[in-house]
């Protein structure tokens, strides 16, 4: 294949990773934008979505596609139910205050990794695709799952455009982001708020992990990276800015995509890295994030 293939197959190949990351950098920023919470055990999140979707995988009969399908909607729901519980117990009591929850958080993470490894074990698992065609192009065949996790994770995100920004729900959450205590004042239950606002941002990331476990394998240790990636995608995107997590989500995967195809992983971690240390420097509020007063 000439250069020009090459490239179209990193390209492809970076748009997945795009949207699985801005799934769960959306989570994130989501969490940051309204409660103020740097959610270090968002990637413990992501993994608990793979793990359970194997574990769906291997208790549903019947074909890969029913037991994906149960685990897409399965998954989430547990994944968020844990965060709000552990939103309720742990941060509440915190009064979510920066440092403490911070620490919090690390202490869940790492709560969430060793329950995982007890339970799940220390093996990398398969869980099987739901869709197993191709679409061949004039160079090469290309995975068709892959392309429509690209579909569905924009389909998700545009649900959660669409909930903030024209639902009531939405609108509440936009209230308390502003001003908890004024939204308080006005009857809004701040603390379902922020319960419910953990619990979304938790079901974002098992939903991104759900997504890409068919093409990766669950391991309770596969959050890390898409910890560390989702925090580079908010701070180059602007903290707490929707828009800005999906413009640097593609910046970032596709840029992943072509370096990894034609030099390696890591030096593509390493330009990432060195991205965020130049918006820190020339733009701290990233760029779409707002400067504060």
């Amino acid at each position: 294949m000439d250069f020009g293939p090459f490239l179209l197959l990193a390209l492809m190949e970076g748009l997945v990773t795009a949207a699985v990351l801005a799934l769960t950098a959306s989570g994130l920023s989501l969490v940051f934008g309204i409660m103020r919470v740097v959610n270090v055990a968002h990637g413990a999140f992501f993994m608990l979505g793979a793990v359970l979707a194997w574990f769906v995988s291997q208790w549903v009969p019947g074909p890969a596609a029913l037991s994906f399908a149960v685990a897409i909607v399965l998954c989430p729901l547990i994944v968020g139910a844990i965060a709000a519980a552990a939103d309720t117990a742990v941060l509440k009591r915190l009064n979510y205050e920066p440092e403490a929850t911070i620490v919090a958080t690390i202490g869940l993470l790492y709560i969430l990794e060793q329950a995982a490894l007890s339970v799940f074990g220390p093996d990398a698992r398969p869980v099987p695709a739901p869709l197993n065609f191709r679409i061949q192009l004039p160079w090469f065949g290309y995975s068709g799952y892959k392309l429509a996790v690209v579909v569905a994770a924009a389909l998700v995100l545009l649900a959660v455009w669409l909930i903030l920004r024209h639902t009531r729900a939405g609108l509440i959450m936009r209230a308390t982001q502003i001003d908890r205590d004024t939204a308080r004042a006005f009857g809004i239950n701040v603390d379902k708020v922020y319960a419910g606002v953990f619990a979304m941002g938790a079901g974002l990331a098992a939903i991104a992990a759900v997504l890409i476990v068919p093409i990766q394998q669950a391991h309770y240790l596969m959050g890390g990276d898409p910890l560390l990636l989702s925090f580079i995608v908010v701070i180059i995107g602007g903290l707490g800015s929707l828009r800005g997590t999906l413009v640097a989500a593609l910046v970032i995967g596709l840029s992943d995509g072509v370096i990894s195809t034609f030099f390696a992983p890591t030096l593509a971690k390493i330009v990432a890295t060195l991205a965020v240390a130049l918006i820190l420097v020339l733009r701290p509020q990233g760029l779409f994030g707002k400067r504060a007063a």
